[in-house]
């Protein structure tokens, strides 16, 4: 055990996390130069294109030290953006250690804050690298100024490096092994692992990713998981190379994987203790929380009877992401399909991607929000959790929406900024206090629907990225909510209908006929796009018709010869809008998340 080191790398999004991965695996020769490829741990095409890590990795690299005495490194690899914390919480458990990347181009941002405290929370030892030295606009010196600050550390503490080129990474290796504590644990001990990940083969089942914390594991083990008491067999125990490689026997302090033919998703739960189960009283390891998805919407086949195909692939799509929760939902415009719980909007749009790329599944998403009580005037209590659940307006006395307590951590330059926005979102300012000179808390009471839909990305906006946000649901409070639906030609399209405050419901009916004008394709006949709340049409707007030129034969003659073959046109086209029928395509609906 004194020969391994489990470390992660903690980063902003962007701040060159997988480059510097890269060259970890390259510096190490853990991957010959013909496997090598940029970004090698980001197995996922939409990970290459968006630049981003979406699953967490481990990979073990042996390093030849100094002192003549080869270690074994295991790189827990974390995703960086902020909607994947829940992944991050729980790489950091299963580490010792961790690199805090810092651009030095663009100095300490929000995430790296949050994800710091996440791993100071996990008592890891933190080794501070500067990165991307090499680039023109880098400020090394002031970021210097800034981690010290941050936390606490010496100047002559903090490495310089290029993941690009690959300065100072032998640096980083000996810091690896010199600073970060190796594994404790009693290998005598009963197993104890905590398991980090999991992800799904066709083939062999679930495979489960763990770091033993005391005891090992064998090939042929009985093991058992503590939450849900169930009991396999270890077929195939092993540690994870570029490629997973087979051993007999995964021991004390080190990461590995174990496959047990387990075809279930709800069995595997990440941040699950794995035991023998022999152990009669087995110990759960503490700090994993459930996850809790902040953005509720519909996702629907577009082919009804795709719908089987569709939940086996939610199934699959759960082993590999931990975070999405989904139930059952029927529409009347859509039909049977699911109502999916998601940590963010880029969470959403992943899970979409994925489902179109992975599954060949394409799907509809309807508009994200949040779960409402209403209460009728005959006494009755009814959860609303998607528009078409509201009682008529008649018979609604009152209706509830739940409000969360929000704190912002930010550089004082932006306070004006993040005033205006949560005011403007029906917060009320409970809090103001300074953490240091350069960094205040804020927080907020706010109604958990004006979040959802694009308070992230305006708080990223209006801050330059540079503020961290946390939440946690406090009460229910009354509000003047009300159903906003759409009507396409006097029909009403419910994947389209949302739950909103009267306060916003006009601005927000009229952008999004002006948006749905955009993208609706044009008919043979006339589209009234219309906004209404109940009876009342809030706002309107008219598609016009494609129009053969009719009158194009005409040349010179009487007027009355136009005017017929105009009229006869008209009639055809009344008659046409009377059984056409307008088909809504998917950009429509995803347009509607993205409305300033």
């Amino acid at each position: 055990m004194k020969q391994i080191r489990n470390f992660c790398i903690i980063a902003h999004i962007d701040h060159g996390k997988s480059t510097l991965a890269d060259r970890l695996l390259q510096v190490t020769n853990t991957i010959s130069d013909r496997d090598m490829m940029d970004q090698v741990l980001d197995d996922m095409d939409l990970e290459r294109e968006k630049g981003i890590t979406i699953k967490s990795h481990a990979i073990q690299i042996n390093y030849f030290h100094k002192d003549n005495q080869e270690y074994i490194l295991n790189l827990i690899d974390t995703p960086g953006h902020v909607d994947f914390s829940y992944e991050v919480s729980r790489a950091l458990a299963a580490c010792e250690g961790a690199l805090l990347l810092v651009d030095a181009t663009q100095g300490i941002q929000a995430q790296t804050i949050s994800n710091l405290y996440l791993a100071i929370e996990n008592n890891l030892e933190i080794i501070p690298v500067i990165n991307k030295i090499d680039m023109d606009g880098a400020m090394i010196e002031e970021v210097k100024d800034q981690i010290v600050e941050l936390i606490g550390c010496k100047p002559e503490e903090i490495l310089l490096a290029s993941g690009r080129t690959g300065i100072g990474v032998e640096g980083i290796l000996d810091a690896i092994v010199s600073r970060i504590p190796s594994p404790k644990g009693n290998p005598e001990a009963p197993l104890q692992a905590l398991i980090f990940d999991s992800v799904f083969n066709s083939f062999r089942g679930i495979i489960v990713y763990y770091r033993i914390l005391n005891g090992s594991i064998r090939k042929g083990d009985k093991v058992k998981f503590v939450s849900t008491d169930q009991v396999y067999e270890a077929d195939e125990v092993g540690i994870l190379k570029l490629k997973m490689t087979e051993k007999k026997e995964v021991n004390c302090g080190d990461v590995g994987y174990i496959i047990t033919g387990i075809k279930n998703a709800k069995e595997v739960k990440v941040g699950d203790t794995l035991t023998l189960a022999s152990n009669t009283k087995p110990e759960a390891i503490k700090g994993f929380e459930e996850v809790k998805p902040m953005v509720f919407a519909g996702i629907f086949p577009v082919q009804t009877e795709d719908f089987e195909e569709l939940r086996d692939c939610m199934d699959k799509l759960q082993l590999n992401d931990a975070s999405l929760t989904y139930e059952l939902e029927t529409s009347q415009a859509l039909g049977f399909g699911f109502r999916c719980g998601f940590l963010g909007l880029l969470h959403m749009e992943i899970i979409q991607e994925r489902l179109e790329r992975e599954f060949n599944q394409s799907v509809i998403t309807t508009v994200p929000n949040v779960s409402f009580i209403a209460y009728t005037t005959s006494g009755e209590k009814i959860t609303v959790n998607n528009p078409s659940e509201m009682p008529e307006a008649v018979k609604i006395d009152y209706i509830e929406e739940p409000f969360i307590r929000a704190q912002i951590i930010t550089k004082p330059d932006y306070i004006g900024n993040i005033m205006t926005l949560c005011l403007g979102k029906r917060g009320l300012l409970i809090n103001q206090s300074y953490l240091t000179t350069t960094r205040v808390e804020l927080i907020f009471e706010m109604p958990l629907t004006e979040i959802v839909f694009d308070f992230y990305d305006k708080l990223k906006s209006q801050t330059r990225g540079y503020a961290s946000f946390d939440y946690h649901p406090i009460d229910m409070r009354e509000a003047d909510i009300v159903t906003m639906d759409i009507l396409l030609n006097a029909e009403k399209v419910d994947a389209l209908s949302a739950l909103i405050h009267r306060s916003r419901a006009q601005d927000f009916g009229r952008k999004l006929c002006e948006k749905l004008k955009e993208l609706l394709p044009r008919q043979q006949f006339q589209i009234a796009i219309q906004a209404a709340i109940g009876a009342k049409i809030v706002a309107r707007e008219n598609i016009s018709a494609l129009r053969k030129d009719v009158t194009a034969k005409c040349y010179g003659g009487d007027i009355s010869r136009k005017r017929k073959l105009l009229e006869k046109q008209k009639e055809g086209k009344k008659r046409m809008r009377q059984i056409g029928t307008v088909e809504v395509p998917q950009e429509a609906f995803l347009a509607v998340l993205k409305l300033d």
